[in-house]
């Protein structure tokens, strides 16, 4: 029993609730650095998505490269009649995002872009969404290319697919100006107040409620950023190949978007 008589809830990991919050509180406040507006983008995508999903009965959701899974949780809490799938690579993530947001979302343990990883979701219907925020620059060019298309496969017609993430201009110094522009904004709002992604980790690794979940991490063969940097027109070429058919940027602050790609 904890203080004042309240019992200490825990995963099966070992990880107890209120561990799971502080280190997702953490990994919100460490992700400011690298979305501007991050609070924003999250919202943005979640209007993408209601709006998309009007009418529809039970939305089916997912949620790539979700990490503890913020926007996957404000997905199940704006939309509560939808089935949500939040997808990673990471099994520390994964378990601290189940602990932390409850049984509203599907968690689901998946390597993106790795030859069946859709198999993993065990999909019965068409997706009405699928969405991810700084998680698909990951992927190098050709495995996007094939993401996109395993994603056009398994929409449904009028579904969408929206990504938030930075994403470059095809000019150069607009480019540069936009990193600037949003540079200023992230100061602007404090975020580089806030622990770094190395400094996160490195904590993390200090924590001995983590340590199960570190060393099944260390387990895996986790993906790293192979950093494409794709254009937005590039990203653009790529959705129109894999057969969407009305595609752009609904929301930019700096070289922050959120695309949208509707099937």
């Amino acid at each position: 029993m904890g203080t004042g008589g309240t019992a200490e809830v825990r995963v099966a990991s070992g990880v107890s609730v209120a561990t799971a919050a502080r280190w997702v509180r953490r990994w919100e406040k460490q992700q400011q650095r690298y979305a501007v507006d991050r609070d924003e983008r999250l919202t943005v995508i979640a209007d993408v998505v209601e709006h998309i999903t009007t009418g529809r009965p039970a939305p089916l959701i997912v949620d790539l490269g979700c990490g503890p899974g913020a926007l996957a949780a404000r997905l199940a809490d704006r939309l509560p009649h939808a089935e949500v799938l939040a997808v990673d690579a990471d099994p520390l993530l994964l378990e601290l995002g189940r602990s932390h947001y409850g049984s509203a979302t599907r968690y689901v343990e998946a390597v993106i872009g790795r030859p069946g990883w859709l198999d993993a979701l065990a999909l019965d219907r068409p997706l009405d969404a699928a969405v991810s925020t700084t998680a698909l620059h990951y992927l190098d060019e050709p495995a996007l290319r094939q993401v996109y298309r395993d994603l056009a496969d398994r929409l449904r017609p009028g579904g969408v697919l929206v990504n938030g993430d930075h994403l470059c201009q095809d000019a150069e110094r607009i480019t540069e100006l936009a990193r600037t522009i949003g540079h200023r904004r992230a100061e602007r709002l404090s975020a580089f107040t806030h622990e770094d992604w190395d400094s996160w980790w490195a904590a993390a690794g200090t924590d001995p409620e983590l340590a199960a979940l570190l060393a099944e991490r260390r387990s895996r063969p986790l993906p790293t950023s192979a950093g494409a940097d794709l254009t937005l027109s590039g990203h653009t070429t790529l959705l129109r190949e894999a057969g969407f058919a009305h595609i752009g940027a609904v929301w930019q602050f700096g070289n922050s978007h959120v695309l949208v790609a509707v099937r």
